[in-house]
């Protein structure tokens, strides 16, 4: 087993893919990989790894149970749960119960056998683990991102979602919902219960303290659940209540120095753990990978604690995924994270100190490398985009090691030390580049000018050559020399990497007169004295140079693939006849050794005396055999002499004894391919590999199990599978170099080995784990290291099959029937020559031989045009026998028949541009009917816009138009006809009169206006924008038609748009929209009327309605002016509008454009803001017939603006409104800024100022009452104020008012006493009038209830039919009467029960009595007079305002009209 070893990187963005037992086991899930770390206060031990599945683990968990603590679980994302024994590290079970990757997996800590797993699709899965049986549920149809189960009840489960769900589920009830806990609003990352029951630790807060006073002890057994999310807040839940109870914020904290790439974004995770035993403390990862410790009993910046603050370097740098706590035996808590920096980190959660950092790979190890300089100092070149130096010599922090990410954008794939300076580390990387890091300082490396096209696979330290050698003494002793894919060797200056490196390949043909092309270069090797350079090849040659002339000394041609690595024996502590071997790996499995010393009787002490010429080796001085796979590195022992150790693609790494050429040792401790091997420098027994696994492994020789790499078990599997398929074993053979490799066990496991499943799945899975294991990575993953090795002929070579398969189907022959007779036998094609040649040679051909014809019908080809002719009838019978039309018409052209050709590909449907293109040469006539038949062909095929554009070329101009008219492609038929016919054309008007009804059919109103502007009909243009019936399009359509002149429609428009505009409150753009039209004057005063008015009683609180805009001129203003004169004053100033305004602007000509308006009668239906608009629709009529000194006329109006808030419901509004008119009650007033007294003299006037002026006193007499009222502080029981103040506040609410949000309105002013004349309010005409109206309307409710019960009785459909049938008459809304409401209960008496002649008769009494009353009092009513008279009788009891003359004038009133019980009744007091 390993010393040491460096993990791969934990797998990110899963919420537990880590977790740690009572024994202090750490798993934690990288790749398809678990890795097993020991941990404790002190230090960790990775040892051992669970392997054996082939998918990303998603999940991880321990049972936490004793005596059963060994067992874990993990989920994948293939779908599949997985049960292992961490002891012997093996696989116990595996479960496919998912169809979906597995986002979430949790063991249990109550039933040691549950475990619950959720998926991305929402099942959650409940697996036994005794019995293997699975229960599944599918509580939501969301994506699952958590779960987690509860501690204290085994049945309950905490799943959370992509979109901020969490839901409690019981599974013992088949996944019923318990609780949806809605509050987070992002993905949930992270959910853990608290470790105590009972939701009492909180409460301790004084913001809880009623909520805890509320709490009984049973309430209480609920548990707390934490939550991390997206939305960068951590909450608190309770059970018990099923909310939230605490939220917690992340903290913003300043960013310390640390090594990340700040080209990398990365997003949040919020990652949650509740320690065991802490009841009010929690810890939470922040937005930089920080961790925070909260006290849930605080507040403010109190709560929250930092760990890790002693230093800088302690903290994560970027985000972390997973935490987990243990409990050591020397009672100290330890809290393990894992991060996107691929850390693992262990802290002490009483010091909230980092305790160790373990490092971990997050991509393959491509290069190790120990410092010459530096002991025990490793680099390390990993594919996740960084180099580690690893202190391995370190007593105090064995994983001592420092990241380097600047300026490296991509793999690193070769390192190598500096031989003399300590610190200068030299790297490559997959996209070419070379550049230099000093190890020891913070400054980005240096980086080369000379770039590779491909991956840098081997970087080496020596001697300079010509050029670089040339010039002053001053220049470095050493340069840097680079080979990469493109099979180049670069020679770069290190005092000087901004200048241009140098190809050596120029200096070896100078020096050797080499006329021919190297083969690419794979490696280079410099002997250690500096005097030597091995140059490995791709077609498996090794050529020796001497320096610095780089003359070849001798080439080894003992592989026959692609050299990987070169190696020469070190110098140091060993005998000179060591010092020239030189081993070589390459892509077959046999390692050769060379021992030049022996060819070329080198000095010992001096460098070797070169041959006279060449020499090529084709013997070994030693073979090493036994991998299985190609050879990708090596290293000699520092330590022992001839000692060698090799890495290979069988998976493992193999020490020999090369002069023996025996296995000494054989490491299986890797999990796939190595790529890179050293030994080390302090330890004779310790060796460090890399690989496929994204680990670094610490080993030594003399504890390896075995001395001999693995047998090759799948050899013969292998071979069969190519000899299967032959195409697949050629293409990989031609994709990598070695064949038929085998691997063998590995930890209980195949490895997987050979050049055929390496350079396809297993390369491929290393992309895939890049892109898994470095998501936020912003290069795509290129080829890997292995697979760039290929040859450029390889590539060539491999390219050929796709070639191949790229070639088209060869055409059909134009003469088949004469080409099959050139492949009959030998014999007959021998005969046709000598039949030919007589035919050619003779006056008389053989008897039977016409050529062209029969049997020899090829050999029109070769004789005369009319034998020719003969070929092409016999070739066309063939063709239209076959159906090729096409191949007819060909040769018909070849023949010169042109208008034939032609003929025919029409009748098939076989025309084509080509055809139509030599059509012209058969005529005019030809060409054009050739046209025409393949417009229709075309047509046929939809292609319209085509067949159009041909009918051009023959002049048929108006058919084109009318084929895209026919077929809707109005666009380009309008665009045509534009183009070629004059402006004036009817057919365009047609044209854009089609396609406007279409379009606006559609709905395209915009776009049709488009075409009905352009034909002329700029009425229908606006019309069609208006249909959309919104204010910008009525707008834009008034805009329309006033430009063009449509004035009638432009005013109709406008008129609308400002309606709306007036609705919406918008005064300012009403007024906008009316401006642009002179002639709608009249319609901007009554706008203008109507935004004041609104304004007023808006400001006096009678309505609540919010404007969108208004004009500075529509302010309440002083309450003591009539808005008669706020009017007038506004007309004049803003409009021009007075007495003395004349032609447009004058009062009569505005008052008759203004009698054009409709008003409909009131109701209570329509809204409060349809009415004001009537309303002061009256009102501009009364200030127009006031300038027009029509008092009669101006008395009119203001009776209706007045009545049209009365009679729909209003009453606040009316009463307010009636103040505005007549500030000092006298309507005969109008004016007090423009002295005017009215003249009345027609009765209509009379009767309507006398209703005027009732109403105005009725709503000062309900001041009066209302300010008694108040002072008094109480009401008197009855009718005489009760019924009155309950119609008043009916009136009110129920009137459509409820908006303003007043119940009654308030006294407007303090009234001590009655000051009005209040005989105007006891008409006796007008209470016989309302007393006749109020029988008709009881008579009218009676005789409907009376038909309804008699519709009923018949059918037997009533159970209690009197009952119901009294109801019309019973029931009445709490807006009727008082003296209605006794009518019904009067209907109730049965002395009153009578029958439907004698009802008839009375109403026909009474609307005899009506008729009989002058039409003046029909037409202006009076206030209810019964009522203004228990009104005044009841100010008797408080003022002494009332005459006695007038109190019985009330009460003759009362005794003669107030005939309703509920009036008697409440009359009473006053009456006896």
């Amino acid at each position: 087993m390993h010393e040491r070893s460096l993990p791969a990187s934990p797998n990110w963005y899963c919420s537990r893919c880590s977790d740690v037992n009572s024994d202090g086991l750490l798993g934690v899930g990288a790749k398809n990989i678990i890795y097993l770390i020991n941990v404790s206060a002190s230090s960790c031990r990775v040892v051992g790894e669970l392997v054996g599945h082939k998918d990303l683990v998603s999940g991880f968990s321990f049972c936490q149970h004793a005596g059963q603590s060994h067992v874990c679980v993990s989920s994948h994302s293939d779908g599949s749960i997985c049960f292992w024994d961490s002891h012997s590290k093996t696989l116990l079970s595996e479960h496919a119960a998912h169809q979906n990757p597995v986002s979430a997996v949790h063991w249990s800590p109550v039933d040691k056998n549950l475990v619950v797993s959720g998926d991305e699709k929402g099942i959650v899965v409940c697996h036994w683990y005794h019995t293997g049986d699975t229960a599944s549920f599918f509580p939501e149809p969301r994506t699952i991102f958590c779960l987690t189960c509860s501690p204290h009840t085994w049945n309950v489960v905490a799943v959370g979602y992509k979109d901020g769900m969490i839901v409690l589920i019981d599974v013992s009830k088949k996944g019923e919902v318990m609780q949806r806990l809605r509050g987070h609003d992002d993905e949930i990352h992270s959910l853990v219960w608290s470790p105590v029951t009972g939701e009492d630790t909180l409460y301790n807060r004084p913001e809880d303290s009623e909520a805890a006073n509320g709490e009984s002890a049973g309430e209480e057994r609920g548990c707390y659940l934490a939550s991390g999310s997206k939305d960068q807040t951590v909450r608190i839940w309770s059970t018990s209540k099923g909310k939230a109870v605490m939220t917690l914020k992340l903290p913003y904290l300043k960013k310390r120095g640390s090594a990340v790439d700040p080209g990398v974004k990365e997003r949040l995770w919020l990652n949650v753990h509740w320690p065991k035993g802490r009841r009010t403390q929690l810890v939470s990862s922040c937005f930089s990978g920080e961790l925070v410790l909260w006290d849930l009993t605080r507040s403010g910046k109190q709560r929250w604690t930092l760990l890790g603050t002693s230093s800088d370097s302690q903290n994560h740098s970027r985000i972390v995924f997973n935490m987990s706590s243990v409990h050591l035996q020397d009672d100290r808590e330890l809290l393990l994270s894992t991060s996107m920096d691929r850390e693992i980190k262990c802290w002490d959660l009483a010091s909230l100190d980092c305790c160790w950092t373990l490092p971990t790979l997050g991509g393959f190890v491509y290069s190790l490398t120990f410092s010459p300089v530096g002991a025990g100092c490793l680099a390390l070149g990993v594919g996740d985009n960084m180099i580690r130096v690893w202190n391995t010599l370190t007593t105090q922090n064995q994983y001592d090691t420092r990241s380097f990410w600047q300026g490296i954008k991509s793999k690193v794939t070769a390192l190598a030390w500096h031989p003399k300076k300590e610190g200068s580390l030299s790297f490559g990387t997959d996209d070419g580049k070379v550049g230099i890091y000093d190890v020891f300082s913070n400054k980005p490396p240096q980086i080369s000018s000379s770039y590779h096209r491909k991956t840098v696979y081997t970087l080496a330290w020596g001697p300079p050559v010509p050029p670089m050698s040339f010039g002053a003494g001053g220049k470095s002793s050493y340069s840097l020399y680079s080979c990469a894919g493109e099979g180049v060797i670069l020679q770069h200056d290190p005092s000087k990497l901004s200048g241009e490196a140098s190809d050596i390949d120029k200096l070896i043909r100078d020096t050797n007169n080499i006329k021919h092309k190297l083969s690419p270069h794979t490696d280079l090797s410099w002997k250690p004295d500096g005097k030597v350079v091995a140059i490995g090849n791709e077609d498996g040659c090794i050529d020796v140079y001497q320096a610095p002339s780089l003359k070849l000394l001798c080439s080894i041609q003992q592989h026959h693939k692609i050299i990987n690595t070169l190696r020469w024996h070190h110098d140091h502590s060993s005998p000179p006849e060591l010092h020239c071997l030189l081993a070589s790996g390459s892509s077959n499995a046999i390692v050769y050794v060379h021992d030049l010393l022996l060819h070329y009787r080198w000095e010992e002490t001096t460098h070797c005396t070169p041959p006279e010429s060449p020499v090529v080796l084709t013997e070994p001085y030693r073979r090493l055999c036994g991998h299985t796979a190609k050879i990708t590195s090596m290293a000699w022992s520092p330590h022992h002499e001839a000692r060698l150790v090799t890495v290979s693609y069988d998976g493992t790494a193999q020490v020999w004894d090369v002069l023996q050429e025996e296995a000494v040792s054989n490491y299986r401790g890797h999990v796939g391919y190595l790529l890179c091997v050293d030994w080390s420098p302090v330890d004779p027994d310790v060796i460090w590999t890399g690989g496929k696994d994204f680990t670094v492994q610490e080993w030594r020789v003399s504890k390896q199990e075995f001395t001999k790499p693995p047998k090759g078990k799948k050899m013969a599997e292998l071979r069969e599978k190519k000899r299967t398929n032959p195409k697949q074993k050629k293409k990989n053979n031609k994709a990598s170099g070695a064949g038929g490799a085998a691997a063998s066990e590995m930890n209980g496991g195949p490895v997987t080995g050979g050049e055929k499943i390496v350079t396809g799945q297993e390369l491929s899975a290393e992309d895939e784990e890049d892109e898994v294991s470095s998501t936020s990575s912003p290069v795509p993953p290129p080829a890997t290291f292995e697979i760039q090795r290929k040859s450029t002929t390889a590539a060539k070579s491999k390219d050929k099959p796709d070639t191949n398969l790229l070639k088209k189907k060869k055409p059909r022959s134009m003469l088949p029937i004469s080409t099959s007779m050139d492949h009959r036998p030998k014999e007959e094609l021998l005969q046709d020559c000598i039949t030919l040649a007589s035919v050619k040679h003779t006056s008389v051909p053989p008897a039977g031989c016409v050529p062209g014809q029969g049997e020899h019908i090829h050999l029109g080809l070769f004789s005369d045009r009319q034998a020719l002719q003969r070929m092409f009838e016999s070739e066309e019978e063939g063709h239209v026998e076959a159906g090729h039309y096409d191949s007819v018409v060909y040769l018909r052209l070849w023949s010169g028949d042109v208008e034939g050709a032609l003929q025919l590909a029409t009748e098939k449907g076989e025309l084509n541009d080509h055809l139509l293109s030599i059509a012209p040469m058969a005529g005019f006539k030809v060409w054009s009917q050739t046209v025409e038949a393949y417009v229709k062909q075309l047509c046929l095929q939809e292609q319209y816009l085509k067949a159009a554009s041909h009918l051009l070329s023959i002049n048929k101009l108006y058919e084109a138009i009318d084929l895209l008219h026919s077929h809707k492609l109005y666009r380009e038929a309008i665009a045509l006809a534009k183009a070629r016919l004059p402006a004036d054309e009817p057919i365009l008007k047609e044209l854009y009169s089609s396609w406007a009804a279409v379009l606006e059919k559609d709905g395209h109103f915009s776009a049709a206006a488009k075409c009905y502007l352009a034909s002329g009909a700029s009425f229908d243009a606006a019309k069609v924008i208006a249909r959309k019936n919104d204010v910008s399009s009525l707008r834009a359509a008034a805009s329309l038609a006033r430009i063009s002149g449509e004035v009638t429609l432009a005013q109709s428009l406008a008129l609308r748009c400002a309606k709306d505009l007036a609705a919406a409150q918008n005064w300012v753009e009403a007024q906008e929209v009316l401006s642009s039209q002179e002639s709608l004057l009249v319609h901007r005063l009554h706008l203008c009327v109507t935004e004041l008015l609104s304004a007023i009683l808006a400001d006096s609180v009678v309505v609540s309605q919010s404007s969108v805009s208004s004009h500075p001129w529509a302010s309440p203003g002083d309450g003591h002016i009539s808005i008669q004169d706020r009017v007038r004053v506004v007309w004049e100033e803003q409009f021009g509008v007075s007495q003395t305004s004349a032609g447009h602007h004058s009062a009569r000509a505005l008052l008759q454009e203004l009698k054009s308006v409709d008003s409909p009668a009131p109701s209570a239906s329509i809204p409060f803001r349809q009415v004001l608009l009537y309303s002061s629709l009256h009102l501009t009529h009364s200030v127009l017939s006031w300038l027009l000194d029509d008092d009669e006329q101006l008395i009119k109006e203001l009776w209706q603006a007045v009545a049209w808030l009365r009679d729909s419901g209003h009453f606040c509004a009316s009463a307010e409104f009636c103040r505005l008119l007549f500030p000092d009650g006298d309507v005969t007033v109008c004016s007090g800024k423009h002295p005017k007294t009215l003249h009345l003299t027609g009765e209509e006037a009379k009767a309507a100022a006398n209703s005027l002026q009732a109403f105005v006193h009725y709503h000062r007499l309900y001041e009066c009452w209302w300010s008694i009222s108040a002072r008094n502080q109480k009401i008197h029981n009855g009718l005489s104020v009760s019924a009155a103040g309950d119609e008043v506040n009916d009136r009110v609410m129920n009137g459509g008012i409820s908006e303003s949000g007043e119940s009654v309105c308030p006294p407007t002013r303090r009234l001590e006493k009655l000051d009005l004349d209040a005989s105007l309010l006891l008409s006796e005409s007008h209470a016989a009038c309302q007393a006749a109206q109020r029988s008709i309307r009881e008579i009218q409710e009676r005789l409907a209830a009376m038909v309804l019960q008699h519709s009923r009785a018949p059918g037997g459909q009533l159970g209690s039919g009197e009952k119901q049938a009294d109801t019309p008459t019973q029931i009445y809304s709490t807006r009727e009467s008082p003296d209605r409401q006794g009518s019904a209960d009067a209907g109730k008496r049965p002395d009153d029960q009578e029958s439907f002649l004698s009802l008839s008769s009375k109403m026909s009494e009474h609307q005899k009595q009506l008729a009989d009353l002058p039409e003046t009092i029909k037409m202006y009513p009076h206030p209810d007079v019964v009522e203004c008279c228990l009104i005044l009788l009841h100010f008797t009891k408080s003022s002494t305002s009332v005459s006695e003359s007038l109190q019985q004038e009330a009460k003759d009133l009362l005794r003669k009209y107030g005939s309703s019980p509920s009036v008697l009744k409440s009359s009473r007091p006053f009456l006896t």
